[in-house]
């Protein structure tokens, strides 16, 4: 079992125990299981699979990075949503509003595009069939 830990800015976000985590890391997929050997990677703006005791859990990660050793995980990101959390209106609404500034010459174009790849992570852990 891994138990995993997720921090945001504001403190500890979620925690929980799973037998798999799935993450995107910036150089591709990974699965950890139990005695991985440690590892550091920055995640990509991505979803996040586990196998907790309830059942298969989806989460949209705003990015960040992973530290793994003696079966903890320790994730440090910006933001952290399960898909029931996701508030598929506001997902769209952000995803409108980083389009636009997209738009505009005057936008830092880095900070709009991340906001973008965010907004729609958000919406595909949302819609993303059982």
């Amino acid at each position: 079992m891994i138990h995993c830990r997720v921090v945001t800015p504001e403190g500890l976000a979620k925690e929980m125990d799973t037998t798999i985590l799935n993450v995107v890391s910036t150089v591709g997929q990974l699965g950890i299981l139990s005695r991985h050997v440690p590892l550091v990677t920055p995640l990509a703006i991505s979803r996040m699979i586990t196998e907790e005791s309830d059942g298969r859990k989806e989460y949209a990660v705003a990015g960040g990075l992973l530290y793994f050793e003696n079966d903890l995980a320790t994730i440090l990101t910006d933001a952290i949503e399960s898909k029931e959390e996701i508030d598929l209106r506001r997902a769209e609404e952000a995803k409108q509003r980083a389009e636009a500034r997209l738009d505009d010459p005057n936008m830092d174009m880095r900070r709009a595009e991340v906001a973008l790849k965010k907004a729609i992570n958000r919406i595909s852990v949302k819609n993303e069939l059982k």
